[in-house]
This record gives structure tokens, sequence and C-alpha cells, in this order.
């Protein structure tokens, strides 16, 4: 009788190979477990928690849509084109003029309010 071999035919695998199969669950494990962890269709969402009421200015500002100018689909379009040519150029200083101007501005809002 050779070593590892059973009088059956079955021999029990190695002590490593015993761990790894133990630690690697089979594939009809996960399938049960993801099952089971699923939402089914018949899962009803919660009840709401908390109720919501929308002022009138805000529904006014929803519905009056972004007619404000703040959108311009054109230069969106320009600007993009140029990006995908290669031949959009960032203007460094004009950033830079707009971010202390900006700074500026909310040092002397801050130094007024006190």
């Amino acid at each position: 009788m050779k070593i590892g071999n059973s009088p059956e035919g079955s021999a029990s695998p190695p002590q490593a190979d015993r761990a790894d199969k133990a630690a690697t669950p089979r594939k009809t494990e996960t399938a049960h477990h993801a099952a089971k962890a699923a939402p089914t269709a018949t899962t009803q969402a919660p009840a709401p928690s908390a109720q919501v009421a929308i002022s009138h200015a805000a529904q006014v500002a929803a519905s009056s849509g972004s007619d404000d100018g703040s959108f311009d689909a054109a230069k969106v379009a320009r600007i993009s084109k140029a990006i995908s040519e290669g031949k959009f150029t960032v203007n460094a200083n004009a950033i830079a003029d707009k971010l202390v101007a900006n700074a500026q501005e909310l040092l002397d809002a801050r130094a007024n309010k006190h």
C-alpha cells in the first residue's frame, strides 16, 4: 500500500489542498449566497421617513428653465471641436486675473462683514 492511498481507492488530499478548497467557495455556494442577497421583484421600498415641501420660489426657478444665458451650446461645441483638433489653448493670464479678482471680492466681503 502506498502512502496517501486508502483501501477504498479515494485518497484524501494533502492538508494544504484541503485548506485552499475550504477558503474558496464553490460556484454553487456563491450563486446560492448571491441569490439570497439579491432583492426580489416583490421587495417594496421603505416608507418615506420625512416630508419635503418645495417653496414657491424654488418652483418658479425650476419651471423657468435655464434661459439665463449660463449655458451656450454653440460655445461648448466650438470648444469641444478645438480640443479634439488640438487647437484649444488656455489663457493662463486671464484665469489668474479672474482668480485674483474673485479672491479680492471675498476678502472685501469678509472685511465689510466684521
